[in-house]
């Protein structure tokens, strides 16, 4: 027998003290470097996008990958990509930890619509109160202080 999944991550992860560094001209190159990573992993990516101070990702995962690797791997050769290309000046580091929630076919429409739709909301919600949102609704027990 083969191994079948089908599983639906979405990836949240900051900057380094959510600095807002990641500049709206140069965050596509990011996005498509990301795309690229996922890509060479096996992973299906549905959507990428974010604002100056994090990054939502949409994405399957190969059954032979664990998702704290592929988010390693993300994190540690798009930090260098970024710093050996001066795409952002001002950034430092990813910021430990990220956020991943799991969805089901169905919910795919909607969570591509909502990554594609950051900018706009994070004009009316702060990345805290979307985090904290998106762990309450994902029913994650969590300690406030590590929201900041």
């Amino acid at each position: 027998m083969s191994t079948y999944t089908q599983i639906t991550y979405h990836l949240v992860f900051a900057t380094r003290d959510r600095k807002p560094v990641l500049s709206s001209e140069r965050r596509e190159d990011l996005f498509r470097y990301i795309w690229g990573i996922t890509q060479n992993h096996h992973c299906h990516l549905y959507r990428i996008n974010g604002v100056e101070d994090h990054i939502h990702l949409l994405t399957t995962l190969h059954p032979s990958l664990r998702l704290s690797d592929l988010v390693k791997e993300i994190k540690l050769s798009s930090g260098k990509w970024i710093k050996e290309n001066k795409v952002f000046p001002m950034f430092d580091f990813w910021q430990d930890g990220y956020g991943a929630f799991t969805h089901g076919a169905a919910d795919r429409p909607r969570m591509i619509e909502y990554i594609i739709n950051q900018q706009e909301h994070h004009k009316k919600v702060s990345f805290y109160d979307e985090l904290r949102q998106l762990l309450i609704e994902a029913g994650i027990e969590f300690d406030e202080k590590y929201l900041i």
